[in-house]
């Protein structure tokens, strides 16, 4: 029963509503932690905070585009990340830092 009743609380309405844009539309730098890094050793380190770019096409492909050791972009399976919000200060910080 407590189930149903989160349920209802967290579903959309159809009606205006002053809360903040969802995580997924926030606008700044992105970052995910690498859960796994089979056939890549090399490239991702696993338990490691990765900057995330912005691909849709990727993402239809099931793939991320993350900044990787080599400190390039490319594109990695989705599933091998899991994406994580940064508090704003430490979020600029790594970014400037990549």
């Amino acid at each position: 029963m407590r189930h149903l009743e989160l349920e209802r609380r967290n579903s959309k309405s159809s009606g205006s509503s002053s809360k903040a844009p969802e995580r997924r539309n926030r606008i700044g730098p992105q970052f995910a932690v690498c859960i796994e890094n089979r056939g890549y050793p090399a490239s991702l380190e696993r338990h490691k905070i990765y900057r995330v770019l912005a691909d849709q096409k990727a993402a239809a492909r099931r793939q991320i585009r993350i900044i990787d050791e080599s400190g390039e972009d490319y594109l990695y399976p989705r599933n091998y990340f899991v994406a994580i919000e940064l508090p704003q200060a430490l979020g600029r910080v790594l970014s400037r830092a990549s």
